[in-house]
Parts: structure tokens; sequence; C-alpha cells
């Protein structure tokens, strides 16, 4: 196997795990919006929390389907033909969303519909990413060509709608921990930001117990890929460490520590389903018709040219991201919630 294809294996994977961490937490705090924005004025505070970050949060998306497209063209080709109906309801929901965020900062008139079209426009994407996840891992059904050959309702297993349910709560713990960092310092924002507190604690003993109830139907119904020792001991690894991340966000205190670490459950995340995979891209129900990295990757000459692209754009989207954040760091002030 190239390394070079190891090494975009592994690039992917970070960037997967860049659109977790960063679009997670507003996707989560959208689903969110009517649980926590009991009055208007909390309604603004969790739109102005995501409003200036969202649409760069999204870039990462782009750029991981880009790069497998580039790296690993087949597999893009049976992914986004299997998962046709899914991605587009991805979209959709993205969509929607961005127009809610927009239009309902200048037609009051129709505020309530554009706050159903963001809830349910975070809601989907929030949903189906993780149901994506579960059908790469437990395997789709492929022939010989690597044509999918299943319908939409053949992806929707126990163990796939599970994976889709742990995306989605561990985003509302992302969202839930990102309110409660961005919450004004008033009376009115203190009582938000507690609220936030109280619920985060609740999703993540509920996250808990998804997660062992996707690993249980792991271990019973999904056929492992034949890995290595060395893969099994770095998914168990990951999976420690996303324990860890379950306890910390779990505690009271700090709020900037709680939403850090469940950045970092966003990586556990990603390892684990990435070390379940190795050396798949893409695993089929007939493990033979199974998508593999050297099989799907492409010529050295391709890798290399892209991955000096990589080494160029991707230091570039991080400094975007480190002086919009810097920039609007910190709690927000009632006199700035106009979004």
């Amino acid at each position: 196997m190239s390394p070079l294809a190891i090494i975009w294996f592994l690039l992917i994977g970070v960037l997967i795990f860049g659109y977790f961490a960063l679009d997670g937490f507003d996707l989560g705090a959208g689903v969110l919006y009517p649980v926590l924005g009991r009055s208007e004025a909390d309604r603004a505070v969790i739109r102005r929390s995501i409003g200036p970050v969202w649409d760069g949060n999204e870039v990462w998306l782009l750029t991981a389907g880009g790069a497998l497209f580039a790296a690993f063209a087949p597999a893009y080709a049976t992914s986004f033909s299997g998962f046709y109906l899914a991605i587009m309801l991805v979209l959709f929901g993205l969509i929607v969303r961005a127009v809610s965020l927009e239009f309902r900062a200048h037609d009051a008139a129709w505020a309530r519909l554009y706050d159903v079209m963001f809830v349910v426009g975070s809601l989907l994407p929030a949903l189906l990413c993780g149901v994506a996840v579960g059908n790469v891992i437990a395997g789709i059904p492929l022939d010989a060509n690597g044509d999918f050959t299943g319908t939409f309702f053949t992806l929707l297993t126990p163990f796939t709608l599970s994976c889709g349910v742990l995306g989605l709560v561990h985003m509302l713990v992302q969202g839930s921990a990102w309110i409660a960092l961005k919450a004004p310092e008033d009376a009115e924002g203190a009582e938000l930001a507690e609220r936030a507190r109280a619920l985060r604690g609740k999703l993540v003993l509920a996250e808990a117990l998804v997660f062992a109830f996707v690993s249980a139907c792991f271990f019973v119904s999904v056929v492992p890929n034949g890995a290595g020792v060395e893969v099994t001991f770095l998914a168990a690894f990951f999976a420690v460490l996303y324990a860890v991340s379950l306890l910390v966000a779990g505690r009271g205190g700090c709020d900037l520590r709680a939403f850090l670490v469940e950045e970092l459950g966003c990586a556990a995340l990603v390892g684990i389903a990435a070390s379940t995979l190795f050396p798949n891209l893409i695993n089929a129900t007939k493990p033979a018709f199974a998508i593999t990295i050297e099989h799907a990757a492409g010529s050295d000459l391709t890798l290399a040219i892209m991955l000096g692209i990589a080494l160029i754009g991707v230091p570039i989207v991080l400094v975007y991201h480190v002086v919009a954040y810097r920039v609007f760091r910190g709690r927000l002030k009632r006199g700035d919630l106009t979004y």
C-alpha cells in the first residue's frame, strides 16, 4: 500500500474531524434552539452565537468531499451514488438553515417559519451524517464493480440509525456547551447558561447509553473487517479517550473546558470510525467487494500534487478560523445580538 494513500486516508479523517468539531456545535445549537430558547432574547443569543462562524465551519465538509474525490475517486463515486438521497437531504438542510438565518434578520413577519426552518435544517445534517458513517462501517450492498445495489431503506438498520443518533446527541452536547460558553453575563444570560449546563449533563449521560448500544450492535451484527491487532488497540485507545471526554464534559465547572473536551470527543469518535474501517474506505456486505485504500487510491503523482495543494490550503483555512474565533471570542453582549 502506498504511503501517500495512507497519508490521504489520515488527512481525510482530519478534515472530517474538522467538520464534526466545528459545524457540530452550531448544528447542535440549532436543534436545541426551541428547547433552550424560551424567550426571544434567548433565541437571539443562540442565533448570534453561531452567526459569525457557521458558514466558515461548513467549508470543512466541502473540503473533505473534494479530498475524497481527488484521492479516492472510486470511493467518492460509490458513496455519492449510494447515499444520493441522504446527501440531498443533508444539502437541503444546510441550504434551509442558511436561508432561515439570513432571512429572519430582515423579515420579522415570518420569524416563526424561519425558526422552524432553522431547527429542521440543523436536525437533518446532524442525524444523517452519522447514519452515513454507520453504513460505511457496517457495509453496504455493492457488486463486483463497486456499484451500490440497495435502496435508501437498505441503509436504515438498527446499527446505522443508532450511529445517527449518537452523532446527533454528541452535537447536542457540543451545542449546549457552546451556548453555555457564549451566553451573556447578565441575569438573563446566566439563567440561559445554567439551563444549558444542566441539559449538557443529561445529554452526556444519554450519549454514554447510546454509545453502549452502538457498541453492542457492532459486536453482534457487524462483521469485522479483519483488521490487525495494532488497529484494534488504536480503536480501543480512541474509545478510552472518548469515555474520558464524556466524564469531563458531564461535570460542572469551566464552560470552556467542557466545550474543548467535547471537541476532543469528536476526534475520538472519528478515530474509532477510521480504526474500524482501515484498511478499507467503504465496507461491503460481501467483504470481497469492499473498497480498499489500496485499490481506490489515485496514482502517486496525483496524490503527491494534491498533498502539496493541501499543505498550502489547509493552513490558510486554519488561519482564517483562528482569526475569526479570536475576533468573536468571549461572551456575547446584549447590545450586539442582531442576527
